[in-house]
């Protein structure tokens, strides 16, 4: 299927999901990252859950990275330029939802996307060869492809791998792993 046909097929899925539903997979996701050896890095970067989006709910990863007592970062999206300013995720960091119900810190303390050492990446799809379908803007493929190449790419998805995304474009960023309710796909 083609990325378009794959938001719209991904997006009603999604739509089907409970609150409770989208909690108990968020969970089990979280459960499942801890058995992945992701753990001896210190910057992390976590999207902010959009809820209307019906998104993994990622404060459960906050709370492992918390107690771990990792370095958490934060993004912020620039509509103008495309791109993800990010920020350290501290106890004064003030989150406020942007127009599009985007939980965003208001500032803080910025970290270069050459220091994140793994990202934890929204999707709405994936294939069995670790590529994505997000929601169509690229702010995460022009992200990451500023992160240095060894950083460990890791989506998170409620739903199982498709054969193959058929319109892959060249700068399009793969993942290294994609985390469900059932398991963790490595590619």
């Amino acid at each position: 299927m083609t990325k378009a046909e794959l938001r719209i097929a991904y997006r009603l899925k999604r739509k089907k999901l409970s609150p409770s539903k989208v909690d108990d997979y968020s969970l089990q996701i979280a459960n499942q990252l801890l058995n992945l050896d992701i753990w001896s890095h210190s910057f992390y970067h976590v999207f902010l859950s959009i809820v209307q989006q019906e998104e993994v709910n990622t404060d459960y990863i906050l709370n492992i990275l918390s107690g771990k007592d990792k370095n958490i970062v934060i993004s912020k999206s620039d509509f103008k330029t495309g791109l993800l300013q990010n920020f350290l995720l501290t106890d004064n960091t003030v989150i406020k939802k942007n127009k599009y119900n985007i939980p965003e810190p208001v500032d803080g303390i910025p970290i270069a996307a050459e220091s994140i050492e793994v990202v934890f990446v929204p999707l709405l799809a994936f294939d069995n060869k670790g590529n994505r379908v997000g929601y169509g803007k690229g702010f995460y493929d022009r992200f990451l492809s500023d992160c240095k190449p060894e950083t460990i790419k890791i989506g998170l998805s409620f739903f199982e791998a498709e054969p193959l995304i058929s319109d892959i474009y060249e700068k399009d960023i793969p993942l290294d792993y994609c985390v469900t309710p059932m398991k963790a796909y490595t590619f």
